[in-house]
């Protein structure tokens, strides 16, 4: 790997994407939300949302598409409409659970640094039981601006006490990739089928790219 694995001292991670494989959910989650209001789908629109955080999110929707509720109502919907999707459906990524084993046995402190709102994240939390895994949850309504905005990685660096240049981030797409390294960072880019058509970006943005979290284990095991 390009990343010097021993001089990390700390490991943050994006959720969607990145720790889950949940971005199968929301397309589906869109349409049928759009679809009330006879809205179609734009072919661009998670591009257009790339990155921002939960809040954001909502303002964009609100704005774009003219939407009648207000910014609280249409969280509260998306929430509703997920949360039994991450709680109960959503895998996490192949060998996530064994790199945070790994981690962890090393005492490498983690975090996670996500646009998503705190009830999905903490819904994937509780079922997938990772509760003692991190120290440190932010997500990207709790800092002045998303990804790539640096604030978010910052705010988990701070929280974990570590410098951010000795912090890895690993990322599935390209404003998360962009936000670690704005915050001075080293980025390690995942494969994610639903932003496989951004990949040749993902890797020319990153330090380094993976296909799932085998490799980076691997990379590790010379390390003891």
């Amino acid at each position: 790997m390009n990343i010097p694995m021993k001089e990390i001292q700390a490991v943050l991670f994006d959720l969607d994407g990145t720790l889950v494989d949940s971005m199968w959910m929301w397309k589906d989650i869109d349409i049928e939300y759009l679809g009330r209001y006879g809205v179609s789908l734009p072919d661009n629109l998670q591009k257009e949302i790339e990155g921002m955080s939960f809040s954001e999110t909502a303002v964009y929707f609100k704005e774009t598409f003219q939407l009648p509720e207000s910014l609280d109502e249409i969280k509260a919907e998306w929430n509703r409409m997920a949360y039994e999707k991450y709680r109960y459906q959503v895998p996490m990524k192949p060998y996530a659970r064994e790199f945070l084993d790994e981690l962890s046995q090393r005492g490498i402190p983690m975090g996670i640094a996500t646009s998503n709102s705190r009830e999905l994240v903490q819904a994937v939390i509780e079922g997938q039981r990772l509760e003692n895994y991190f120290s440190s949850v932010r997500t990207g309504c709790e800092v002045a601006a998303g990804k790539p905005s640096p604030d978010i990685y910052l705010k988990v660096a701070e929280d974990l006490n570590a410098d951010p240049k000795q912090c890895l981030v690993i990322e599935d797409v390209p404003a998360g990739i962009q936000a670690g390294k704005n915050a001075g960072m080293w980025v390690c880019a995942i494969y994610d089928s639903w932003s496989a058509h951004m990949e040749e970006e993902k890797r020319r943005l990153a330090d380094d790219s993976i296909t799932d979290y085998s490799e980076i284990l691997k990379n590790m095991e010379g390390l003891r």
